[in-house]
């Protein structure tokens, strides 16, 4: 009996209307627009109102995902929300997108891998189609990072923002050459003191000394991060298309993780890809950390850059460290 393959079949992304410029943030720590922009590449980030959390940017992109499909949240049968922002400890963010959506016959849980995790999200997906276990899994890459930045530390507070995206993988149709080909990925726990927040779980719960000391923030060594982030993302794109038989020439298109303009180059530039194969949209976004790859795909679509039966190539590496590539013909 022929493998089931696995499809994306739908995207649906949300961003918070509030923007917060490099002007803006001119005014709350020593930096300024030449700075941010040089560095990083973000002009600026959206940043959710006091009353929204994670699970509402979340719902607000599944529903533009269902909708743009014509499926009921009652036919989902799974939902993977992919974030490091939670509405709280327990229960999982997907339990109240889930209800938030009446998604009557779904399970589903959270996903913990910080920039990697919507890329592990869509992986476990596929797996539960290509299984034949499930019919219908929605995934979903949100944050609300704002929450966790100190805004009197310039070199974190002006690299996030807000954002959420949800694809709906289904499977294939009979004698579609089109879906999910590969995933590669690794975790290195050893990088886990460049990039975490310190406080909050069981190794240190919150107390007066926590939040006296800041610790309920990111904290971030950058130039660790960068170097490693730069090696890993291009050494694992090589290592997957290698492993399916392509090159760069091949890809249509590499969507990589929005964390900062000059790795994403770095890494272009040593996979020999030209620029008109990158997408890069970091400016208006910032790091929306699982928000970043469905928002730049999303944005790809919109300018006519990814089309049915493309190949496209999705890379990452987040806190952890965690790394993640994954390889599909892209299907609508």
């Amino acid at each position: 009996m022929a493998t089931t393959r696995a499809k994306i079949t739908s995207l649906g992304c949300y961003v918070p209307p509030n923007v917060i410029t490099n002007g803006d943030l001119e005014k709350l720590v020593d930096t300024n627009h030449e700075w941010i922009v040089s560095r990083t590449g973000i002009t600026e980030r959206h940043v959710a109102s006091p009353e929204m959390a994670t699970s509402d940017l979340a719902t607000s992109a599944a529903k533009i995902a269902l909708e743009n499909r014509g499926v009921n949240a009652d036919d989902l049968d799974a939902i993977i929300v992919c974030t490091v922002t939670p509405d709280m400890m327990f229960p999982s963010t997907a339990c109240l997108v889930q209800n938030n959506l009446g998604a009557g016959h779904a399970w589903g849980f959270d996903l913990i891998a910080a920039c990697s995790g919507f890329i592990y999200g869509i992986n476990t997906a596929a797996n539960l189609v290509m299984s034949g276990q499930n019919k219908k899994v929605l995934v979903i890459g949100a944050d609300t990072m704002t929450r966790i930045l100190n805004y009197k530390d310039r070199t974190t507070c002006v690299l996030f923002g807000d954002g959420a995206g949800a694809v709906l993988i289904e499977p294939t149709g009979e004698g579609e050459d089109l879906g999910f080909i590969d995933f590669m990925g690794e975790i290195d726990g050893a990088g886990g003191p460049f990039l975490n927040m310190p406080a909050g779980g069981s190794r240190r719960p919150a107390s007066h000394e926590t939040v006296d000391q800041n610790m309920h923030y990111v904290h971030q060594e950058g130039a660790q991060v960068f170097k490693y982030a730069v090696t890993k993302m291009q050494e694992y794109s090589r290592a997957i298309l290698e492993r399916n038989g392509f090159t760069g020439a091949d890809l249509a298109l590499l969507v990589p993780h929005q964390a900062n303009m000059r790795i994403i180059q770095a890494s272009a530039d040593k996979l020999g890809l030209p620029a008109s194969k990158v997408v890069l949209n970091i400016g208006k976004y910032g790091n929306t950390t699982a928000g970043t790859i469905p928002l730049a795909t999303r944005d790809a679509i919109t300018e006519g850059r990814l089309k049915k039966g493309d190949l496209v190539l999705f890379a990452a590496v987040g806190a952890g460290y965690t790394v993640g590539t994954s390889l599909w013909r892209w299907a609508f």
